[in-house]
């Protein structure tokens, strides 16, 4: 008799998995992967990376299992190695760009967008879905992290002051910033004021 995998609580899952059922593991993965994804590209605007950084934040999920607290919510724990790993990913990258300096890296390539009107509406919300997640980019990490996490990833507020370790104040005021710096960007994007006139 095989087991349902899908019917398994995320605790349940994370014992067999340490008990060495590679396919607990695996339902983890098949669970989560999306919103890590998401959570990884929302930090890094660039969904090669992201990739990278999920698949790294499983093989260190999967190495940490033993230490995961079955009554925390299994989301907000990956979520945790997920927001370090796009932090040692951003600190490389600034590392990088101060040795390598000399090399142009303007990224636009895919910031070019098709003067004329767009055919399907899915090619439009696609182009805006990719300038607001290049836009949550560009914002400071501890603001980008908040917005993504509560906004993008549905994290409660204590979830996310508990992924970030900081109070549940911290997390309102900082999404507050979030998105007040967001929509700035956005305007400017667009060649809008920030205040209406």
């Amino acid at each position: 008799m095989s087991l349902d995998w899908t019917s398994l609580t995320d605790g349940e899952l994370a014992t067999l998995s340490i008990a060495g059922r590679q396919a607990a593991f695996a339902e983890i993965m098949r669970r989560y992967r999306q919103p890590v994804f998401r959570l990884a590209r929302a930090c890094t605007g660039e969904p090669e990376e992201a990739l990278d950084l999920v698949q790294e934040t499983f093989v260190a999920a999967h190495q940490a299992l033993s230490r995961y607290d079955a009554q925390r919510s299994m989301k907000a724990w990956l979520s945790t190695i997920a927001i370090n790993k796009c932090r040692d990913w951003g600190r490389k990258r600034t590392v990088r760009r101060f040795f390598s300096f000399a090399i142009s890296d303007d990224g636009q390539a895919d910031a070019v967008i098709d003067d004329g009107p767009a055919t399907d509406t899915t090619v439009a919300d696609r182009q805006e879905l990719d300038r607001v997640t290049r836009a949550i980019a560009t914002l400071p990490m501890n603001l980008k992290e908040v917005l993504v996490l509560r906004t993008i990833e549905g994290l409660s507020q204590a979830e996310t002051a508990e992924v970030l370790g900081v109070s549940q104040k911290a997390i309102e005021t900082r999404l507050y910033r979030a998105r007040a710096r967001l929509i700035e960007k956005l305007n400017a994007a667009r060649g809008v004021g920030s205040r209406p006139a």
